[in-house]
């Protein structure tokens, strides 16, 4: 058999083994605790073979693709030794990857629909669009932000630590002026950013970054660049309520 088969079957299995606790989970509270039986559950076991099936696609899409073009790409920018393209690059990278995310366009087009039913934008579909363009366009150049940040503590070796500290007292400041609608929708900004597109590349750049570069250390300089793109996305959406008022 194939190698790449043999591969493939194995991710598989993994991601069957995944997830057995959410079925067992699941199967538990609705058949013993609720007493009920599942509807259509041919359909039900079909759904789940098909997210095995696709989480297993993905996984192995991920280890044949984006994780070494994100490396690749990085260490040869940092070879070429030009930090204004690398910058650059880093920010377009954050920016394209969570415009494209599709957990965040779904947070931006409720917390849009919420804000409309609420009174606090027009409820038009023109302002509906606006807004929705409005917030996903602010993350994206936060997430952007956020690496530009990052790629250059990789570059200059300064610790992680003191960043993070910095950025939550800065979200916690402007929490406390932030219009009360919009605290709820920042913070779950900064989570929907780390998804599925996002992640695989952002922590390829941050590792081939960090490989290329002497003296730093993949595992202790590569990694973190995954915090900055869920922090920076809170402050920015916090700073864009208290711009627009809601």
């Amino acid at each position: 058999m194939p190698a790449e088969l043999v591969a493939m079957g194995r991710l598989v299995l993994g991601t069957l083994r995944d997830l057995a606790p959410i079925v067992v989970v699941v199967a538990f509270f609705e058949v013993v605790v609720l007493n009920e039986r599942p509807k259509d559950l041919a359909s039900i076991l079909f759904g789940l073979f098909c997210v095995m099936l696709g989480l297993a696609i993905f996984i192995r899409g991920l280890e044949m693709a984006l994780f070494p073009i994100g490396e690749t790409l990085a260490g040869a920018f940092a070879k070429k030794g030009s930090l204004f393209w690398l910058l650059l690059f880093s920010f377009g990278l954050g920016f394209g990857t969570t415009v494209a995310e599709p957990a965040l366009i779904a947070v931006a087009d409720e917390a849009t629909n919420v804000m409309a039913k609420s009174g606090a934008i027009a409820d038009s579909e023109e302002t509906r669009s606006l807004y929705a363009s409005a917030l996903r366009y602010t993350v994206a150049v936060s997430v952007g932000t956020s690496l530009v940040i990052g790629v250059f503590r990789i570059l200059k070796g300064w610790p992680i630590h003191y960043f993070i500290i910095a950025g939550y007292l800065g979200v916690v400041a402007l929490t406390a002026v932030a219009p009360a609608g919009i605290i709820g929708i920042a913070y779950d900004s900064g989570g929907v950013t780390t998804s599925t597109i996002t992640v695989p590349l952002v922590t390829a750049l941050g590792v081939g970054l960090a490989s290329v570069i002497k003296g730093r250390n993949p595992m202790i300089d590569g990694f973190g660049l995954i915090a900055f793109a869920s922090l920076l996305p809170i402050m920015f959406v916090l700073m864009f309520g208290i711009v627009v008022g809601a």
